[in-house]
């Protein structure tokens, strides 16, 4: 009886070192997998800083610019001698500030689209990645 005594405590034994073995195996995957995706999001979160920057410096420049166009605009107000002069002044200004505007909306546009993109790829790839191209 000792021998068969012997034998299941063998047996349980094998069967721990197995069961701990694999949970090792699954606590080390599972650890790469947070490294992994925490590096994942320390990148991102980098590029997103990175492009509210650019945005948030391209938006400066423009209002920068409208301002010097605005006091352009009073300077040369203030050498109007006509009605005319006046109407043909406003609409000058009015036409290009549009057309500006218009330019700078687009450039803003481009800028967000970008970050976004910058974000978005490398997540949607490492996503990807992790879920073995189950997501598209």
């Amino acid at each position: 009886m000792t021998e068969a005594k012997a034998q299941t405590t063998d047996g349980f034994r094998e069967v721990a070192d197995k069961g701990m073995a694999q949970a090792k195996t699954n606590f080390d995957k599972a650890k790469a997998a947070t490294d992994q995706g925490a590096d994942m999001f320390k990148n991102s979160y980098a590029t997103a800083a990175k492009g509210a920057t650019d945005y948030n410096l391209k938006f400066i420049e423009i209002a920068r610019a409208n301002t010097n166009t605005a006091f352009d605009y009073a300077h040369a107000m203030l050498a109007v001698k006509s009605v005319p002069e006046f109407f043909e002044l406003s609409n000058a200004h009015a036409r290009k500030h549009f057309e500006t505007m218009t330019a700078q909306t687009k450039e803003l546009a481009a800028l967000a689209q970008k970050m976004t993109t910058d974000v978005a790829a490398p997540l949607k790839a490492e996503v990807t990645k992790a879920f073995g191209n189950s997501i598209a």
